[in-house]
């Protein structure tokens, strides 16, 4: 007779779902652990009072006026680009390519204010600005979508692949728009007239951008949890069998979808050209396009949670250079304190879903 096969020491289990007071604590407590671990690692690392280190974190994003305007609007750029994909994902559409939307938003909104400025009303040409920025979006959103839709093309590698094309064309267009020749940049579009300058709310340049993002919030929202098509995208992401069997018309979700995400980043593309940095580069989204990756599938597709995954993220970035002046340590250095702690965030979310079952408590149990 074979021996009785020894039960495991542990099993991992599945929660029932916890109340909310519950998992706010959970993540609070990672968030602690996390900020000691940075302590220590700071301590070890650098010999450096790592309380020191956050506060110039904090003075970083925070420290006056004008860095807390930045920062929010920093949040704002990178909440948006990550609204823009949620919808993509939740469908399980793995949409790599915001940073290439941006570009294209960002390109057509310079193409307007180069080639239409002086010749338009001011209004005509933002009114331009936007509609050629969203439909620049949305065309790059587009097309990787159509190739998925009519013949189940690989839309990670067909998104990862228009960011690249994204940049070229960008690149070609500072070549051909470059002031002065032989500069490689194209400088500050219309400094002079201002033509094609998004206009300031209440005095403020920074404002609108954040405006922007509230709205955009709200609408993805609504649209994701209360809406038809909210829930098309859902039965989509959970089976397209499914949702096929009860007669949704799979590839017109999945366009659709990716049309909307390609027209947000899109309208990125625009308040960064237009309303930000007044010019267009190569780097001009900053890798937000794949940061804003992570910040979606953190918040689990929530976009009131993915304000406070920007805000953080944001957060430890802006506090980067103020590191790097006060104690000489390099962005890098910020970068590791920020993967501790989103390390920490995002682990916590096993312990939220699952628990660890000892072998004596499961016997007793058992009884």
């Amino acid at each position: 007779m074979s021996e009785k096969k020894k039960e495991p020491f542990f099993h991992i289990v599945k929660r029932d779902a916890l109340p909310w007071y519950s998992s706010l604590g959970i993540r609070i407590a990672a968030i602690v652990l996390a900020l000691i671990l940075c302590a220590i690692v700071t301590t070890i690392t650098t010999g450096i009072n790592p309380i020191q280190v956050f506060v110039s974190i904090i003075a970083g994003a925070f420290g006056t006026t004008r860095k807390t305007w930045i920062t929010l609007q920093n949040t704002a750029i990178l909440l948006l680009i990550s609204l823009a994909l949620t919808p993509a994902f939740k469908m399980k559409f793995w949409n790599i390519g915001g940073e290439g939307q941006v570009l294209m938003g960002g390109l057509a909104s310079a193409a307007c204010m180069i080639c239409l400025g002086g010749k338009l009303p001011n209004a005509v040409l933002i009114a331009c600005m936007v509609a050629a920025s969203i439909a620049a979006g949305a065309a790059w959103g587009f097309i990787p979508a159509f190739f998925r839709a009519k013949w189940n093309t690989n839309e990670t590698l067909s998104t990862l692949m228009m960011n690249y094309i994204a940049t070229q064309l960008v690149a070609f267009f500072t070549i051909v728009w470059e002031v002065p020749k032989g500069s490689g940049k194209i400088g500050i579009i219309n400094q002079n007239s201002n033509a094609g300058w998004l206009p300031q709310v209440f005095g403020s340049k920074y404002l609108l951008t954040i405006l922007v993002a509230v709205i955009i919030t709200i609408f993805m929202y609504i649209y994701l949890n209360y809406s038809k098509q909210g829930y098309e995208i859902s039965v989509v992401g959970e089976s397209e069998n499914t949702a096929k069997y009860v007669g949704i018309k799979v590839p017109k979700i999945i366009i659709r979808t990716m049309v909307i995400s390609g027209a947000i980043c899109g309208l990125v593309g625009l308040l960064l050209v237009g309303g930000i940095n007044h010019t267009v580069t190569t780097t001009i989204a900053g890798g937000q396009g794949f940061t804003a990756v992570l910040v979606s599938w953190m918040s689990k597709f929530n976009p009131l949670i993915m304000i406070f995954s920007s805000a953080l993220i944001v957060f430890m970035d802006r506090g980067a250079g103020e590191i790097s002046t006060a104690f000489g340590l390099n962005h890098s250095y910020s970068d590791i304190l920020t993967g501790i702690i989103l390390f920490f965030i995002i682990g916590c979310e096993f312990f939220i879903s699952y628990r660890i079952q000892f072998r004596k408590k499961a016997e007793k149990e058992a009884k």
